[in-house]
């Protein structure tokens, strides 16, 4: 029965809400009513490893179909098979190749995926897999007749795979294993991830009680008081910034330096030399430098080994506590228009630059990804050490800094306004902090 246009409109005006649910619950019940009973297996990320004239290369990650038969998870339970193409490609016709106890291989398209599987099946294959026509892979849907008479496994992989294996089959014998081993809910690479950020930003709020000079302590809050106070005199100069020297710079580095190792080694000679520019530093920091030049120096010669991790992760610790003890926020109105401008730039980097520029430039940049030359990832990274999809588990360096800044400044304010640990920000914020990090 039709409706007049202004009656749908008092009709669906008039509608209680809960009628409209249940209503939603109807249709989609129907509509999942109506696929096939053996259209109902569980998706399951598939490993296809590769082996090349008996060696074992790398493996494929794809998405196995909802119908078919399921992957087991163990490799050791499933035989490895002998990759041939269909003949014709797009496997929707009796194939002219020879499939019997192969893994059959054809491209998306021109027919239904049940189809592509009933032709790969009779033709005697062991598997199929589907080659899409893109990089990313998708579910397999159920377009189409199915019946039970299925019993292979049948699995979408990237579009890469096509030019790659072609390339390879062309004079070597090439066998696929395809099975769908479990992740770990958590793999203990989160939980140093996690202490590794938690922890960088700890230090580098106590830092200041260990790490700087006091001279230069002075030095930061006098900046920091005399812009604050040019902030409220002066209109035409609101620019709440620490202005640090090439100089500067290097004295803090070296004061440092000087602070923490005379804490740790109170009874050593405080000898000290005079360079240019540094001006005076005691030997032993100077030592602590040059050792900290050959680590740079090492990992830099190593950074595409497979433990480079380790360098790259200790070297970005450290710069990231320079840095949050560098940049200091003045004020709690600094900080509060600058987690929320943070907060517009990662949206925008991360979901809406893949609409302009084809790729999340946040992620690229994070990772190190460009086209050639060297690149610099501004990340931690932890290899996952239980999962046997292998990777890396990472986190970038503004999920570390920007709520340092924020929980370093509460530091500040408790110290300097003699509140307790328990009754200041600071507990409290780094709490919040390490509780995010789990919900993540």
């Amino acid at each position: 029965m039709s409706f007049p246009l202004g009656n749908r409109r008092r009709v669906s005006a008039t509608l209680p809400f809960s009628f409209l649910v249940a209503l939603s619950f109807a249709v989609a019940a129907i509509a999942g009513g109506s696929k096939s009973p053996y259209c109902n297996n569980p998706v399951q990320l598939a490993m296809v490893k590769i082996w090349v004239d008996g060696d074992e290369g790398e493996y494929l990650a794809g998405l196995t179909a909802s119908f078919g038969a399921t992957l087991p998870e163990e490799k050791n339970k499933v035989p490895k098979l002998p990759a041939v193409f269909s003949n014709p490609l797009n496997g929707c016709s009796s194939s002219s190749s020879k499939l019997s106890g192969s893994a059959a291989l054809s491209v998306r398209g021109d027919c239904d995926f049940v189809t592509k599987a009933k032709v790969a099946q009779s033709g005697g294959a062991q598997a199929l897999l589907v080659i899409n026509d893109k990089e990313e892979i998708e579910q397999i849907d159920c377009s189409g007749d199915v019946s039970p008479n299925i019993s292979i496994p049948v699995v979408m992989v990237p579009k890469s795979v096509r030019d790659e294996l072609t390339k390879t089959m062309a004079n070597k014998r090439v066998e696929l294993l395809l099975y769908a081993p479990t992740r770990p809910i958590v793999d203990i690479s989160v939980v140093f991830l996690w202490a590794m950020s938690v922890g960088t930003v700890f230090t580098a709020s106590l830092w200041q009680e260990f790490g700087i000079s006091e001279q230069t302590e002075k030095r930061l809050n006098e900046s920091s008081s005399k812009e604050s106070s040019d902030a409220g005199t002066d209109s035409d100069n609101d620019q709440e910034t620490i202005d640090i020297s090439v100089k500067g710079d290097a004295q803090y580095h070296y004061n440092s330096g000087n602070k923490c190792t005379s804490r740790k080694c109170r009874n050593c000679p405080q000898k000290t030399v005079r360079l240019p520019v540094i001006g005076e530093v005691s030997i032993l920091s100077l030592g602590v430098f040059l050792l900290c030049v050959i680590f740079a120096v090492a990992w830099a010669v190593h950074r595409r080994a497979s433990y480079s991790w380790v360098g790259q992760n200790i070297l970005g610790i450290c710069m990231m506590i320079n840095v949050l003890q560098l940049a200091r926020l003045p004020n709690i109105k600094v900080a509060t228009v600058l987690l929320c401008l943070a907060f517009f730039y990662d949206i925008f980097w991360v979901f809406i630059s893949p609409l302009i520029f084809q790729q999340s430039v946040m992620i690229a940049v994070a990772k190190g990804k460009n086209t050639g030359g060297e690149s610099i990832p501004m990340l931690l990274r932890v290899p996952r050490l239980i999962d046997p999809w292998g990777g890396y588990n990472m986190i970038g360096f503004g999920d570390i800094l920007f709520p340092g800044l924020l929980i370093t400044f509460t530091y500040r304010f408790d110290r300097e306004s003699k509140k307790s640990m328990g009754k200041g920000y600071f507990v409290w914020l780094m709490v919040g902090y390490g509780f995010g990090w789990c919900g993540l």
